[in-house]
């Protein structure tokens, strides 16, 4: 754990930025879990609470924060459902944005990245709930999902927006949010990636989503967008 003199600010609710003495700027979040690190990620401690950086090479929410995404619909006391959670990376910020007062149901489908989500991640945070599941076939979730204020994808599949779609049908709230984690190499690598972006933005509009925003992950991720989408009151 490093002890710095810092100045933070606050950037979404949850969300932070850590001004160090150098100058260097890096988004945090409180840790919920103190004195305990999810992916070898730093631990600061400013006026008696303790900060995670978050590290926008290893999760493309803090790419998109960084590359300025205007609405951060994850808040405390939210629930989320989250698709493609890994081995919680992300997830775990997204566990101390949404504090103990939210939920958060983590779909994973590899047997091996759901136990080290489980076994290093959600043994430690309860607002966790984590669902051994295939995200293409959201009707057959082995637990009863409550309809969501957010449903956050990265599944890296060819049919990534059409998984999103059919979460969205079942679990979304009239009025929710999408992100989506676009990774157009998943999707057809003899296309553009810009032209994969605006055809599968296309398809959320045919379905009745209000696209907010649309932002490309580099430098931190390479042909990765980050679609921001709402969900219309019909």
């Amino acid at each position: 754990m490093l002890n710095e003199e810092i100045k933070l600010q606050v950037k979404f609710p949850g969300v932070y930025i850590l001004t160090f003495e150098n100058g260097k700027e890096s988004l945090a979040t409180k840790n919920l879990v103190l004195g305990k690190s999810v992916y070898g990620e730093k631990l600061i401690k400013y006026k008696g609470v303790e900060y995670r950086l978050w590290d926008p090479y290893r999760s493309k929410l803090a790419a998109a924060i960084l590359k300025g995404l205007s609405i951060m619909p994850i808040k405390p006391n939210g629930i989320i459902l989250y698709l493609g959670a890994g081995s919680g990376t992300t997830v775990s910020h997204v566990s101390d944005i949404i504090n103990n007062n939210g939920k958060a149901y983590c779909v994973e489908f590899a047997a091996r990245v759901m136990r080290e989500l489980i076994n290093n991640v959600c043994i430690y945070r309860k607002n966790l709930i984590p669902i051994f599941a295939d995200a293409r076939f959201p009707e057959k979730y082995p637990i009863l999902i409550p309809k969501v204020d957010v449903i956050y994808c990265d599944v890296a599949q060819p049919d990534q927006t059409k998984i999103l779609l059919e979460n969205a049908r079942l679990y979304l709230k009239n009025d929710g949010f999408i992100m989506l984690a676009l990774k157009a190499r998943s999707i057809d690598v003899t296309k553009e990636p810009s032209k994969i972006f605006k055809e599968e933005i296309e398809v959320l509009k045919s379905n009745d989503f209000k696209i907010l925003q649309s932002i490309r992950l580099e430098p931190y991720e390479k042909d990765h967008a980050f679609i921001l989408g709402i969900k219309k009151v019909i």
